[in-house]
């Protein structure tokens, strides 16, 4: 779709942004789709690029506007500085079989609540999350992070807040933003609103790979606190927010409903990095859309199962409001939402309690939640307790 948005070179926005769109003698390339117009090729000429709903102009003095956040980001492995068609980043000299491990993800329905509150400054913060999480599963180091922002009319102020989140939450991740594109579709999405996509890349020594092949009966399942419902199960979350009546800055618990609601995903890597560097980390699941009954599974061999007891962990207001409210069985209200843990990690029982006082002393909030077990045949990999 043409070069990086992060680009410094002269005409390289406007070129990027005319690949959705280019103007010809022969007639109009918009989006792909070629239409024809019998007019004279002189009339063309006097028809603009803003004419047909993108402004270059807002598009460059976004990229402006950007740099001095993605620099903030950066890495000693990132090679090239803001400019060119592409990002150069070199793999470390610390790692002897260098894997890449890589996951991209969006925001989901998050976002029409974003636009509903017109509030930008932390879904950015939800797109660096979802993906860095996921890698961090298989025990990867993020090293950088990239972004599709798509519209149907570019709004600087709504653009700049959004890649803010984004810079923060790969300051948070530690990796490096090199890179992403601004796709202004005129027609494409309703006034005032976006979305979202977000890809990530780590590094992780091979023989260091975290894939639950050692996980063996007897061993602990910790659980993170997540910080609210992250980034899944926001359309039953707006559905009952719709049927409730509630409104979105009303008091809950002491702040804004929309607060609780808007949280930003919390991103888990410098912790579980310097946990995996103290002991053995056999396992890990990311709890996102499924829950910890579809998300669990994902790091357990055939053989067990994970015993969990929902009662271990202190569930957030959030998450009784929504049972309550929609009456939503506790079957499906683990199936649907973390209900309160966004990370699971599966350690040795006699690893337990230092795993878990050093991701306390690292800020995080964990609880031993869990056990794995024998798994008989036909039983579910996650059994509730």
């Amino acid at each position: 779709m043409g070069p990086s948005r992060y680009t410094s070179q002269p005409n390289a926005s406007r070129k990027a942004r005319a690949s959705h769109g280019r103007l010809s003698g022969r007639g109009v390339d918009i989006g792909g789709k070629i239409q024809h117009f019998f007019i004279l090729e002189s009339a063309l000429s006097s028809i603009s690029y803003k004419d047909a709903g993108v402004d270059i102009d807002a598009g460059d003095a976004l990229v402006e506007r950007i740099k001095p956040l993605a620099k903030r980001t950066l890495r000693p492995e990132v090679l090239t500085g803001i400019g060119g068609f592409g990002a150069l980043v070199e793999i470390s000299k610390k790692f002897k079989e260098p894997v890449l491990v890589s996951g991209t993800d969006g925001v989901g329905t998050k976002l029409k609540l974003a636009f509903e509150l017109n509030r930008h400054d932390t879904v950015g913060i939800d797109l660096v999350a979802m993906s860095v999480n996921d890698i961090l599963v298989q025990g990867a180091e993020p090293l950088f992070f990239l972004d599709y922002f798509a519209t149907g009319k570019l709004s600087l102020d709504t653009a700049e807040a959004v890649i803010s989140g984004i810079a923060t939450g790969c300051v948070q991740a530690g990796c490096a933003l090199i890179g992403g594109e601004t796709a202004e579709m005129p027609g494409m999405y309703p006034e005032g609103e976006y979305d979202l996509a977000g890809f990530a890349v780590g590094v992780v020594e091979k023989s260091k790979v975290i894939g639950g092949q050692s996980i063996a009966l007897g061993d602990v399942v910790l659980g993170l606190a997540s910080s609210g419902a992250h980034s899944n199960g926001y359309s039953l979350i707006r559905k009952l927010i719709d049927l409730s009546h509630i409104g979105l800055k009303s008091d809950f618990h002491g702040r804004p409903f929309a607060d609780a609601v808007m949280e930003p995903t919390r991103i888990y890597v410098k912790p579980v990095l310097s946990l995996i560097e103290k002991l053995n980390v056999k396992g890990m699941a990311h709890i996102t859309g499924g829950g910890i009954t579809g998300n669990l599974p994902r790091c357990l061999p055939e053989t067990v199962a994970a015993q969990v007891n929902p009662a271990a962990w202190t569930r957030p207001p959030l998450f009784d409001w929504l049972q309550q409210a929609g009456e939503v069985t506790s079957d499906e209200m683990l199936r649907t939402f973390n209900c309160g843990i966004g990370l699971c990690i599966i350690v040795a029982a006699s690893d337990a309690e230092a795993a878990t006082t050093h991701l306390q002393e690292s800020g995080e909030t964990v609880w031993q939640i869990g056990e794995i077990i024998a798994r008989a045949d036909g039983m579910e990999q996650v059994i509730y307790s």
